[in-house]
């Protein structure tokens, strides 16, 4: 064999990778803004948004402000947008009253949205963290030790109830609580809300990767801390099987689409959930993800928009049809 003779390599993959151009036409796996949900804070008052410090490029918005945000979104065709309320610390209290306040700041917000923008989908969480004065995302019960179950559930139904009414298209119940979608469905079908859909927050994981969204909507400064005990109802982050179960519950109790909480870390539970269910599977790319690749940048030691990309890739390659992202402002298409 001559030395410039090339070797007797019938089946070379590079083929289909030589040239930028083949590496696209072939390319399996690409993110569009349309599988993006933007996370967006909303605070009460007209003054200019608020800077969130523990997530860099984003703010706590005011309503006429979101409705700007969310005009910018929609021409950017994102594919939807998640509303988080940071609401005053005086309104917090161990029973979360204001969540059942159809004149609060989330009710306002999104009719604000939808006379606005009646195309672009709003999901509204269903959760008390946002309004309890102990930060847990249910009423504890008679000694404080643990969140109640049926009591938190009760209130969750009035609170998605709530939402439906002011125009969320999808309420979205991120608390673990048992039960919850079930007796939601049935009261939003007897409320008359039988075309708001259900997002279930199915496996959502006790992380540490919370923390710069408590900061965002306040709830650690509620309780005093960012880092507040929460496994009594979200799921431990080394079960498997276990939150397979739960949300397969939630699928035969009627939620329409699935999510996984966090993303990155637990792109196994994504995979499985996608070979376990034909519902639509959404992932959540947290706060604690998106802030450790833009400290990582600001470092010098990642790339940022070649991290952010490979990121968000890595999650809808491993089944997500849906991100929720807080890079979901920033992203025309992504494709490496």
């Amino acid at each position: 064999m001559k030395k410039d003779q090339p070797l007797p390599i019938p089946i070379r993959p590079r083929r289909l990778r030589r040239t930028s151009g083949i590496r696209r036409l072939f390319s399996e796996t690409e993110v569009a803004p349309s599988r993006l949900i933007a996370p967006l804070f909303v605070v009460d008052g007209l003054g200019k948004p608020e800077p969130i410090p523990s997530l860099p490029g984003h703010y706590r918005f005011p309503i006429p402000a979101i409705l700007r945000e969310a005009h910018r979104l929609a021409r950017r065709g994102v594919g939807g947008i998640a509303i988080f309320p940071c609401i005053s610390q005086n309104l917090r209290t161990p029973d979360a009253k204001e969540a059942l306040n159809p004149k609060g700041l989330i009710y306002r917000a999104i009719h604000a949205i939808k006379k606005e923008f009646p195309h672009l989908p709003v999901f509204a969480d269903v959760a008390l963290d946002p309004y309890t004065s102990h930060g847990h995302d249910g009423l504890l019960n008679r000694t404080g030790s643990d969140v109640d179950n049926d009591t938190t559930v009760r209130l969750l139904m009035k609170q998605a109830v709530l939402l439906a009414g002011a125009g969320a298209d999808f309420v979205a119940p991120s608390d673990m609580m048992d039960g919850r979608i079930g007796l939601i469905r049935e009261a939003l079908d007897q409320a008359a809300f039988p075309e708001v859909g259900i997002l279930s927050y199915a496996a959502k994981f006790a992380s540490s990767l919370y923390a710069p969204f408590r900061d965002a909507v306040g709830s650690s400064r509620s309780a005093g801390t960012s880092a507040l005990d929460k496994r009594g109802y979200q799921a431990d982050p080394g079960n498997r099987r276990a939150i397979l179960r739960d949300a397969l519950l939630d699928e035969r109790e009627g939620a329409d689409l699935l999510m996984v909480k966090p993303a990155g870390p637990y792109l196994d539970i994504v995979r499985d959930l996608r070979e376990s269910t034909r519902l639509p599977l959404a992932a959540y790319q947290v706060s604690g993800e998106y802030s450790q690749i833009h400290a990582a940048a600001q470092k010098g030691w990642v790339d940022l928009r070649k991290a952010r990309d490979e990121s968000l890739l890595s999650i809808r390659r491993a089944g997500a049809d849906l991100i929720f992202t807080y890079f979901a402002q920033d992203i025309e298409r992504v494709r490496l």
